[in-house]
């Protein structure tokens, strides 16, 4: 999980509504809770309520203005929740434990990431396939089938210093190309 830095901004377009920045703040602050909840062996329904209150209560005191320091809206939601486990403790018979916590939600593995990641390998493809022959065997023995330097070097009949070169020159040429097959259309004879 990568660490995020809150800032005056970011809280009033998520005060605002702002979809994409909702959505982030919750699949961030959801990670977060899931793991400090689990580990207090919590049944996933459990985890589940308690999230949703939490949310709940951060988005009313968004509402409100009660947020005076947006840089600490970490420590917020982590204080809003305590305060959440706290009265549900004190409820009793809401709380379900479990032996055996859930495994967290594999975020990794939504189908869009997966569809990018998909088109984005058959555009590197179809760039390859446009290259000289020598770029293209070159890069993909490099960098798609990660061969060693030498094997590459005793293979094509060079020194290492000149595969040095070779893979500039070819980086630099697909980069081009790629840069050509992201520009809008249109846009061509523009600077």
């Amino acid at each position: 999980m990568e660490f995020f830095s809150f800032d005056a901004t970011y809280v009033e377009r998520l005060a605002a509504g702002d979809a994409d920045v909702v959505e982030h703040f919750n699949e961030y602050f959801t990670e977060l809770m899931f793991i400090k909840l689990r580990s207090r062996r919590y049944s996933q329904p459990t985890i589940d309520d308690i999230c949703q209150e939490t949310f709940l209560r951060v988005f009313q005191a968004l509402r409100r203005d009660a947020i005076r320091q947006p840089e600490r809206i970490g420590a917020f939601v982590n204080t809003v929740c305590n305060n959440v486990v706290l009265e549900f403790g004190r409820a009793g018979s809401r709380i379900t434990f479990t032996d055996d916590p859930p495994d967290p939600p594999d975020h990794a593995a939504n189908s869009e990431s997966k569809l990018i990641e998909r088109e984005r390998r058959d555009q590197l493809r179809d760039l390859l396939a446009k290259m000289p022959a020598k770029n293209k065997k070159l890069l993909t023995a490099v960098f798609l089938e990660e061969r060693p330097p030498d094997e590459v070097c005793d293979e094509m009949g060079i020194d290492r210093g000149y595969l040095r070169v070779l893979l500039f020159r070819a980086r630099t040429q697909l980069k081009q190309a790629v840069r050509k097959s992201e520009r809008p259309r249109g846009a061509a004879g523009r600077p």
